[in-house]
């Protein structure tokens, strides 16, 4: 029989990565995501109270997926040849400042000119996302990305509900300009705090030159276009089959706000206590899904994921807000699934020496493919159908997942020690 204190140790060892760069981290995202989910609780509500639409809504989201997209390579080239952690916390700060823009908004087109702004900001993430790779032991990368899960949905559990509560003083306008005010604040003293990432490099520092060098290189951008052909034929091959399922899943994330309260008639305060239930299931799921991720591999969770959303998905056609109850649970399950377990096959096949182009240039090719799907989403809203994107969210998991099942292998032992 285990005692007390063998268990107590096997826990503290099952989290004894959180520490230094990655605990800094997950600190300040929880501070961000707090606000943030706040804020985009009636953010296409507030869109519209602006004067926008819904072929708005995918216009602005175009418009950032695209900014974002076109400093992605450049970002990965810097985070490559330079230490990362002064432009971290430069463009963090800009990201504060940004969203000022949506908080003090006369009209939707500050908020296009917010999304714009704050997009541009993200040119720091390529080196983002290898100091959190370089962070998590390799056999702790599951559990590792579904705390990161479960630490922003911890924060963000009570954000639809005080958004909700506030929404009875103040109504979407003020409640949205209040949350994004808050954003602004929340990103500031994330800042501060990255001001301790530790980081072990003899690269030298980056400077404004060499981030306006970058932006400007054309050699630059095509050494990030070409990255693919120096990594294992496999990253390409997740990288395509992401591509294939992110456009109609946008489409379907973009008009999902509008559909439940213009077509099923949920409320704003319904609305509310939906995102608190997905927020408070994907807290119970994270660890567990990180732990069997871990344990039994990557693909296969994520074959189950595919054949879990065509299930799932035709609930939301005609439902009632207790049929909505029932599904936002396993929504969250989802979640958790898609994102631990294509995060942990990155971290697995990505080179090190390349972890920054690569994952640049991956956000570069995925945000093309988000602002597709964010700016038809909102066309075939306003102007085919309402439950068109639905359907094909529903019918691309088919070609996923056969995809995925034919050309996506766990990494073998050879191929981990290759790559790291």
């Amino acid at each position: 029989m285990e005692t007390g204190e063998a268990k107590s140790g096997g826990l503290l060892s099952d989290f004894s990565f959180i520490r230094g760069n990655f605990l800094i981290i997950i600190v300040g995202w929880l501070l961000v995501d707090f606000t943030r989910e706040m804020a985009y609780t009636f953010y296409p509500l507030y869109v519209t109270e602006l004067g926008g639409t819904a072929t708005t809504l995918g216009l602005i989201g175009a418009a950032a997926v695209l900014t974002e997209a076109i400093v992605k390579i450049p970002g990965g080239n810097l985070a490559d040849k330079f230490r990362r952690k002064r432009l971290i916390i430069v463009m963090t700060l800009l990201a504060s400042a940004s969203y000022l823009l949506y908080a003090f908004a006369p009209s939707w087109q500050y908020i296009l000119l917010g999304a714009i702004f704050t997009s541009f900001c993200w040119i720091y993430t390529p080196g983002f996302d290898s100091i959190i790779m370089e962070s998590l032991p390799k056999d702790k990368r599951g559990t590792g990305y579904s705390l990161i899960n479960l630490i922003t949905k911890v924060s963000t559990t009570p954000s639809p509900l005080i958004a909700g509560f506030l929404f009875t003083s103040y109504g979407v306008i003020g409640t949205s300009r209040i949350a994004f005010t808050l954003v602004s604040l929340a990103f500031l003293a994330a800042s501060l705090m990255r001001w301790r990432l530790v980081e072990e490099s003899d690269k030298p520092e980056v400077t404004t030159r060499d981030v306006l060098e970058s932006l400007g290189s054309a050699r630059g951008f095509a050494e990030g276009i070409g990255v693919w052909k120096e990594v294992p034929q496999v990253l390409s091959t997740l990288l395509s089959v992401e591509l294939l399922f992110i456009v109609p899943n946008v489409m379907f994330n973009t008009i999902m706000t509008l559909y439940m309260v213009n077509d099923l008639g949920i409320t704003e305060v319904q609305l509310s206590y939906l995102g608190a239930i997905i927020g408070v299931a994907m807290i119970v799921i994270a660890i567990p899904a990180g732990k069997i991720i871990d344990r039994f591999g990557r693909v296969r969770p994520l074959l189950f994921g595919y054949a879990l959303t065509a299930v799932v998905v035709p609930i939301l056609l005609n439902a009632t807000f207790s049929r909505l109850i029932m599904a936002t649970p396993i929504i969250g399950l989802i979640n958790i699934i898609f994102y631990t377990s294509t995060q942990a096959l990155w971290a697995d096949l990505n080179p090190e020496d390349k972890r920054g182009r690569v994952m640049g240039s991956k956000s570069f090719f995925s945000l093309l493919a988000v602002a597709g799907g964010s700016i038809s989403g909102g066309l075939i809203y306003d102007h085919v159908s309402h439950t068109l994107p639905i359907y094909i969210f529903m019918a691309v998991n088919v070609p996923c997942f056969i995809l995925t099942w034919l050309y996506i292998k766990e990494p073998d032992k050879g191929l981990e020690e290759v790559v790291e």
